[in-house]
């Protein structure tokens, strides 16, 4: 299976990466910039699972000739628009686009750029960023890639990814519930992105905080709610867990959007919170955290695109 993985940094960098160790064909599409780098020095891997550096398969926009089997798309969200105009040629017929994005607004871009069949629902589960010099640096040992059909069964072309991706050094696994999957994983995002980015702090140093915890579960449960009402209701399990990692004390657990916030990086606010906030809007539900989380990443938005 010919892969094209969007984007070389801290997530395609990284399962791409691992792929490509593994002997897969893998190609990842990157910007001029980037690909000079990574014939410079390396695709470089730093984690707890081993050290790696790659000579990997490079084309830019302007090189690609053909259709690839999947599409594994895992640029930023705010770097979508860009992407869906570099994809044109890569996308044929038969394609799978996979896209590990966060939130749900990918969706319908994707969908109305490329239609309802090319497009699989799809969830990464990893810590990595990248440093100064360029290299994928795996934070913890958690590295999952979670792929399936939107409307549920898993499908044989599914079960072909499923193949084609099993055995690279990272938990693979292919789902008949990838919305419901999504929608877990945006309530966690939404939740601790919202709380950590507000009180600028880790989960530990928010519990430790007078009322911290308590503020968590309010916009846990906030997140929650929007999720029933979309028709995605989390299990009792994963709120049991849910609840325990928001307000685990000392941990040093944070988001992302946090760390790319502490750095003066953009950030996926509209994405994350913002849509999150819509939707409660929608619903006539209150959201008071994600309310005071959306404008305070607003403010910091317009500072860091210099409005």
């Amino acid at each position: 299976m010919r892969i094209l993985v969007v984007g070389a940094g801290a997530t395609g960098g990284y399962f791409g990466g691992r792929l490509a160790e593994a002997g897969r064909d893998v190609t990842f599409l990157v910007r001029p910039k980037r690909a000079a780098q990574l014939r410079a020095d390396g695709l470089q891997i730093l984690s707890p699972h081993g050290d790696v550096t790659l000579q990997p398969q490079l084309v830019t926009v302007d090189q690609i000739t053909a259709p690839y089997d999947a599409v594994l798309l895992t640029v930023k969200a705010f770097a979508l628009e860009a992407a869906l105009a570099d994809l044109a040629t890569a996308v044929g017929p038969q394609t799978m686009i996979v896209p590990v994005l966060n939130g749900m607004r990918h969706l319908d871009a994707l969908i109305a750029r490329f239609g309802e069949a090319a497009v699989l629902g799809g969830v990464c589960l990893v810590a990595t960023t990248l440093d100064p010099q360029g290299r994928i640096k795996q934070l913890a040992e958690f590295q999952q890639l979670i792929y399936g059909e939107r409307d549920g069964p898993v499908s044989a072309r599914v079960q072909a990814l499923d193949a084609a991706v099993q055995g690279a050094g990272f938990v693979a696994r292919a789902s008949g519930t990838i919305m419901q999957e999504m929608w877990e994983k945006w309530i966690l995002l939404a939740t601790m992105g919202s709380i950590t980015c507000l009180l600028r702090g880790t989960v530990g140093d928010i519990e430790a905080a007078p009322g911290g915890a308590g503020l968590a579960l309010e916009v846990l449960g906030e997140c929650v709610a929007v999720a029933t009402q979309s028709g995605y209701p989390p299990g009792e399990a994963y709120l049991t867990r849910t609840r325990a990692s928001v307000t685990a004390k000392g941990s040093s657990s944070a988001p992302s959007m946090y760390r790319d916030l502490s750095q003066g990086l953009p950030v996926e606010a509209d994405q994350i919170v913002g849509d999150m906030l819509a939707r409660a809007r929608g619903f006539g539900i209150a959201a008071p955290i994600l309310t005071a989380a959306y404008a305070s990443l607003s403010i910091y938005s317009r500072r860091v695109a210099g409005g």
